[in-house]
């Protein structure tokens, strides 16, 4: 039964290096299967690529004739490069990416072949949305669904197709996909920051977000994976024993990358350069073969199109390499999990950070403005921002192993929050002289000089300050980060519109002079998000219960951190917002809340394999190997044997009690399921799976793993944790 283990194992040792030759300078070819810039100036023609520009900066729209000069630039240049194929990209609910290939291929009226590809086809394509997640508002009978081309991310060549990213709707209008709500966001927040950063500069006229994010995975020999039916259907090891050695000797977070691991990471920085991905920083993660992979910072919408995009080059070649990459949040107990930080922040089009500070108190002024209104609008919606991050993957995750907690806090540090507390005592209206050259100078003017020297980093908190941007840790490796994105850029959006309208009223109403105005209401708001902060370990059980008495959330599981989504104050957010209907909204969390479901209803099955065809099989056989060698020993010594024959009797009862406590379990475990299974409503499905299923799985292990510890090595058939994560 072990043979595949041993076969996976013999097969990781001889694998023969995949050399990678180092590529020379980017620059050179960065972005050469992108539709860029450079590209437009090339194949289109000046007034095309100025109403492309147009559509990119101010949402201007385009029209049938620009699209049809556009999709032929498009076309001659893909050509050109060896496309035979085109395809709508598009972000259904599924979390990940979606395609259907059609060629450049057609009949002309007179029955000659041609290359065809009009602006119809570049600007919308009709799609079969019946099977992808609709949260019930499609029937099969009722399919159609529509992409369309989103010219704010360039289309990019991928093999020999032509990817155009697009978003998803319904034939009703309704966002079927990530892309469409974030776009709107991202929309809401240009236009409420722009107003707030025009308090400083009127010359600001645009304003992005931008994301860097940071991608931690795993990366396992191919053969150990495949040999694993839970990595392989469940993308995480349900059992295993921990070994010996696992991060506690911190000698592999910073180390020498191994070499078949670095012609891996070679081999897709070359094919992330081409496709315009910004990848710049790669290095050994704390966890045995654990690594990460960060790009340039980048507009929002972009980043996040990137970000799948990677993912998958990562798949393909990882399997070129002979790995499996695992993007899993928690693929192996007892050591690091994988996340993804979303790192943050506003510029403006005029090239300023609006999270960093300046060399003037007044541009400092503008840097504490939009700190303190991020902290604010996090202090107001901590719960719905939690719900961003939830899945099941990230459940495991979350608040164990240097992951951040799920209660949801701010690190600023110690530095920053002696700034906030000395404003927090401002004069309430009209500042005296005095009081104003003390804030612009000795405070506000302060700020840079704190933050060069305030490196120090709280590796626990979920929303940290790091020096020119917010780094939201609690996202998940295998998340689509337009789900945080979107959030986040919302609530912060509405916030600065809140803020704006205060400050105009102490301006208009009272008189007051703006930089006192502003004064006033940063004042306000650090008083009452002050429970928001918190610099300490976020994993304490103090701080839970500090935390519970600041009346911020602690919603542990996904189905808990789900309900918020439908509050009245969620609904009512989104929708004033522009953002998303309460159709939209109840869509997301009917699919989410069934994505949970099945993520867990796989584990469960996986289990009952692994339980029946695996390891009683194999602690049995084990078991009979004893008992024929304490048969054997009676017959040979008679009564004597049975002090000889005392240990292996001990095992022998250990592994039975086990073998009871693991089919009992997990047929307890398959009864809950099917109770479950029978639900309609959906809340109760989920909690039913969360609450009665997924606790079993825990116990099924313990005694999974006991026995790991019992059977002899050539007897067990799953590969072990020490052959998973450090064979290189």
């Amino acid at each position: 039964m072990s043979n595949q283990r041993f076969k996976a194992i013999a097969s990781s040792h001889t694998r023969t290096e995949i050399n990678v030759e180092d590529f020379g300078r980017r620059s050179e070819y960065f972005g050469m299967n992108v539709f860029n810039e450079e590209r437009m100036l090339q194949y289109l023609t000046k007034d095309a690529y100025d109403r492309v520009k147009a559509a990119v900066v101010s949402g201007v729209k385009i029209d049938r004739k620009v699209a049809d000069q556009v999709a032929e630039g498009m076309k001659t240049w893909a050509i050109s490069m060896g496309a035979t194929h085109y395809t709508h990209w598009f972000q259904p609910l599924t979390g990940t990416t979606a395609e259907k290939h059609d060629a450049f291929f057609d009949f002309s009226p007179e029955g000659r072949v041609m290359e065809k590809f009009g602006g119809g086809q570049l600007v919308q394509q009709e799609s079969d949305a019946s099977s992808f997640p609709n949260g019930g508002i499609r029937n099969t009978f009722e399919a159609r669904g529509y992409t369309a081309w989103d010219p704010t991310s360039p289309a990019f060549l991928y093999g020999t197709t032509l990817c155009i990213p697009t978003v998803f709707v319904a034939y009703t209008g309704e966002a079927l996909d990530n892309k469409a709500p974030l776009l709107r966001a991202l929309n809401a927040m240009d236009e409420a920051a722009t107003t707030v950063a025009k308090f400083f500069d009127k010359n600001v006229s645009k304003v992005y977000a931008t994301l860097g994010w940071e991608q931690e995975y795993f990366l396992i020999d191919k053969s150990l994976a495949f040999s694993r039916p839970d990595i392989s259907l469940a993308g995480r090891t349900l059992v295993g024993q921990s070994a010996a050695k696992g991060q506690q000797l911190d000698d592999h977070y910073f180390g020498v990358i191994p070499n078949r691991v670095l012609n891996f990471m070679k081999d897709l920085e070359k094919e992330c350069t081409k496709l315009g991905i910004p990848v710049k920083t790669r290095h050994n993660e704390v966890a045995p073969n654990q690594f990460e992979l960060a790009p340039i910072f980048e507009e929002t919408n972009l980043a996040v199109d990137h970000n799948l995009l990677l993912m998958d080059v990562m798949e393909k070649i990882a399997d070129k390499h002979f790995f499996k990459v695992l993007f899993h949040e928690k693929p192996f107990r007892g050591i690091n999990g994988s996340g993804k930080h979303n790192n943050w922040s506003l510029s403006t089009d005029t090239g300023v950070n609006l999270l960093s500070p300046g060399s003037t108190p007044m541009k400092n002024l503008q840097f504490l403005t939009f700190f303190v209104n991020t902290i604010k609008a996090v202090d107001n919606y901590e719960e719905l921002l939690r719900s961003s991050i939830a899945s099941a993957g990230n459940d495991h995750r979350l608040g164990a192993n240097e992951a951040p907690p799920a209660i949801l806090s701010i690190f600023i540090g110690e530095q920053l929050n002696e700034v906030l507390n000395e404003l927090e005592g401002v004069t309430k209206g009209k500042l005296s002289p005095e009081e104003k050259t003390e804030l612009k100078l000795n405070v506000v003017g302060k700020i840079p000089e704190i933050l060069l020297d305030n490196t120090d980093r709280n590796r626990t908190s979920p929303f940290a300050f790091t020096g020119n941007k917010f780094e939201m840790r609690g996202v998940g490796s295998k998340s689509n980060c337009a789900k945080p994105m979107m959030v986040l850029n919302t609530i912060v959006a509405k916030q600065l519109m809140a803020f704006k309208k205060e400050v105009d009223q102490l301006v208009d109403k009272k008189g007051l002079k703006k930089d006192e105005a502003i004064f006033n209401v940063l004042r306000e708001y650090i008083k009452t998000s002050k429970r928001i902060r918190f610099e300490g370990d976020g994993y304490s059980e103090i701080w839970e219960n500090e935390a519970k008495s600041r009346g911020l959330s602690n919603n542990k599981n996904t189905p808990k951190a789900l309900q918020v989504l439908t509050s009245k104050e969620s609904l009512a957010l989104f929708k004033s917002m522009n953002v998303m209907s309460e159709i939209e909204v109840r869509v997301r969390q009917e699919v989410e809340l069934e994505e949970y479901i099945l993520h867990i209803q796989i584990e469960g099955r996986v289990f009952n394999e692994l339980a029946y065809s695996y390891i009683i099989p194999a602690a049995v056989e084990y078991q009979n190997k004893l008992i024929k060698n304490v048969v054997g020993l009676k017959e040979i010594y008679g009564a004597a044997h049975k002090k000889m024959s005392e240990s292996q009797l001990d095992i022998v009862e250990r592994i039975s009690e086990h073998i009871r406590a693991i089919k009992i379990k997990t047929d307890a475990m398959v009864d809950e399921r099917k109770k479950a299974n029978n639900m309609s409503d959906i809340n109760k499905k989920a909690f039913a799976y969360c609450d009665n299923v997924r606790p079993y799985f825990d116990e099924i292990r313990y005694h999974c793993d006991k026995l790991e510890q019992l059977v002899g090595d050539e007897y067990w058939p799953l590969t072990k944790y020490r052959e998973l994560l450090f064979i290189k």
